[in-house]
């Protein structure tokens, strides 16, 4: 399977970038966002001004993965990067955010972000605190029982972060 990431189109995509958060959001197990999220609400935050959103496809067009990337804070926190990662479902466990990730870090890099920080990775969430370890961030902080889950209870959140 090739994969292919790019810009997402934020009128032509939304649709399959829904189809991807949507379940994420009702879960409500990786992502502290509302569980009763709406579409519209999602999208516009995903898909936000502030934010450089791409779509990863398959040899077929469906997009598979979503990500973006932004500045983490505003000022004299605007040259590290922040980025937020989905994949769909039916697509886990097949490299894609491996791909997406590898791609954020070459775009923050051609952007001049100097690194790389995710603020709230869910601990419990540990494929992804595996591959963002693979992929060279460190956990430079935990935040004890911040996440609320609905089947965990309170759960740690880390902070990870990556020298550019």
């Amino acid at each position: 399977m090739t994969l292919t990431i790019r810009l997402a189109d934020k009128m032509v995509d939304r649709a399959g970038i829904w189809r991807i958060l949507e379940p994420v959001i009702r879960a409500g197990e990786t992502y502290p966002l509302p569980r009763d999220m709406t579409d519209k609400a999602a999208l516009t935050y995903w898909l936000s001004s502030l934010h450089t959103s791409f779509v990863c496809e398959d040899d077929d067009g469906t997009i598979t993965g979503t990500y973006y990337i932004r500045p983490n804070n505003s000022g004299g926190g605007a040259h590290i990067a922040n980025c937020g990662y989905m994949v769909a479902a039916d697509a886990e466990g097949k490299g894609i955010a491996t791909a997406m990730c590898a791609h954020s870090l070459k775009t923050a890099r051609e952007m001049g972000f100097a690194g790389m920080q995710f603020n709230f990775v869910i601990a419990s969430n540990t494929r992804a605190v595996a591959l963002w370890t693979r992929m060279g961030f460190e956990t430079i902080g935990r935040l004890p029982g911040v996440f609320r889950s609905p089947t965990r209870g309170e759960v740690d959140a880390l902070v990870m972060f990556q020298r550019l």
